[in-house]
């Protein structure tokens, strides 16, 4: 581990090389502070969400309405952590990204083969729509409006990501959300 000023660093657990403002799929999970269950319960394989979960859930939801060219795709809200897929999909210059299009909410077609010439890979200028400042956003509103039925809730300060780059990926990982609910005991956040 490197060290700045004597004191060690965490290493980023970002995607090295990668411009979180690129479009692409994303999968996220956000954990709550130490793990507590603030958002509900899981009875017989479905989630049962509190007045926390409600809001975490609503406000997951309204993301897009926050963030032009941001959509999502499946998501789920557990009792102690949230998985979802949000996609960033901005138009350059007349280039769009095909595995996005076919992937996106509402689009029941098969998805396309990957063409790496369609992923788009542009310097972009709207810092203000990077991966990090809609995930940011999201635990800061859930943060003020669940502290008012439970003063004492908190996000676990980091988040996992992950760039979806393939269909296999995207597949594997959207079952893996909607599923999530069924395989509660078998999850690592269970305890």
């Amino acid at each position: 581990m490197d060290k700045f000023q004597s004191k060690y660093r965490i290493p980023s657990a970002r995607m090295q090389n990668w411009d979180y403002s690129w479009n692409a799929p994303y999968f996220i999970t956000i954990c709550t502070e130490h793990r507590v269950f603030y958002f509900g319960k899981i009875i017989n394989g479905e989630m049962h969400l509190s007045d926390i979960g409600e809001m975490a859930n609503k406000f997951f939801i309204e993301i897009p309405d926050h963030f032009p060219n941001v959509y999502l795709n499946a998501f789920v809200v557990m009792p102690n952590h949230v998985h979802g897929i949000i996609i960033i999909d901005k138009p350059y210059y007349g280039i769009h990204n095909e595995f996005i299009t076919a992937n996106a909410p509402g689009n029941d077609s098969a998805s396309p083969t990957i063409n790496q010439q369609t992923m788009t890979r542009v310097e972009n200028k709207w810092k203000s729509g990077t991966f990090g400042v809609i995930i940011n956003q999201y635990k800061r509103i859930c943060t003020i409006n669940a502290r008012k039925n439970n003063p004492g809730f908190g996000w676990h300060t980091r988040f996992h990501d992950h760039v979806i780059q393939d269909n296999e990926s995207y597949i594997r990982i959207r079952n893996y959300i909607v599923d999530n609910p069924k395989n509660w005991n078998n999850d690592k956040f269970y305890k």
